[in-house]
């Protein structure tokens, strides 16, 4: 039987080779800005402004994609803009929390308060264990922490890595699959971000960014150590 792992990889595969590229391309980039009008989608993605629309509405007809207006601040018709339905947000995996958290619970109520903490941290510490021997080979930290991101990418969460010269590098994280299980059981957290610590051989800073008019709500991981300018 396969993997939790190896499903939510299968499950993104078969999702980008079912659909069309240019659609993937537009869910995806409306997935970490939280929503943007076709110009600027146009702008991040390329191609004419009217292909750019055509394919957000080839969405918002099939309930992917949805539309609200926001008043401009100068003379003129409010601005549409497009973001994700919540039919979408079925393409981005979770670990299927309903089964997850039952089961956490049960090793608790067999195992003792405990033990849904000490499962986690075997898992982090097992995913861990599989993923050095893939990040030993990168040449600098910069190409350990990409390698990492897209490690973490294909077990379901979403993210990307950016760097500027005030923050330095870093991961934003837009999705993470154990998101309800972070929530009831908070250690989580630490025990993956002690996981990539480990990995990376480097600190790792993580916070919450709440989201707002400048994007979605989204976790950023950063490298402290990497390319900040005093």
């Amino acid at each position: 039987m396969a993997s939790h792992r190896e499903r939510a990889e299968v499950f993104l595969k078969g999702f980008r080779d079912l659909v069309k590229t240019s659609w993937v391309n537009v869910l995806e980039e409306l997935k970490r800005s939280g929503g943007m009008p076709v110009p600027e989608l146009q702008r991040r993605l390329g191609g004419s402004y009217m292909g750019v629309k055509d394919q957000c509405e080839a969405l918002r007809k099939r309930g992917f994609v949805e539309t609200w207006r926001v008043p401009r601040t100068e003379v003129g018709r409010p601005e549409i803009m497009y973001r994700l339905a919540p039919k979408a947000e079925g393409l981005f995996p979770d670990a299927g929390k309903e089964l997850s958290l039952g089961l956490l619970e049960a090793a608790r109520q067999v195992y003792g308060d405990t033990a849904p903490e000490r499962l986690l941290l075997h898992y982090f510490q097992q995913l861990g264990e599989e993923w050095r021997p893939r990040l030993q080979r990168a040449k600098s930290l910069v190409e350990k922490a990409t390698l990492l991101s897209g490690l973490r990418d294909k077990v379901g969460c979403f993210s990307r890595c950016k760097y500027d010269p005030q923050r330095g590098f870093r991961i934003e994280e837009y999705h993470h699959p154990f998101r309800a299980i972070q929530e009831v059981f908070p250690n989580a957290i630490q025990f993956e971000l002690r996981m990539m610590e480990e990995l990376l051989g480097s600190r790792v800073v993580r916070k919450e960014v709440p989201g707002g008019r400048g994007g979605p709500a989204r976790v950023d991981y950063e490298i402290a150590t990497l390319g900040v300018r005093e």
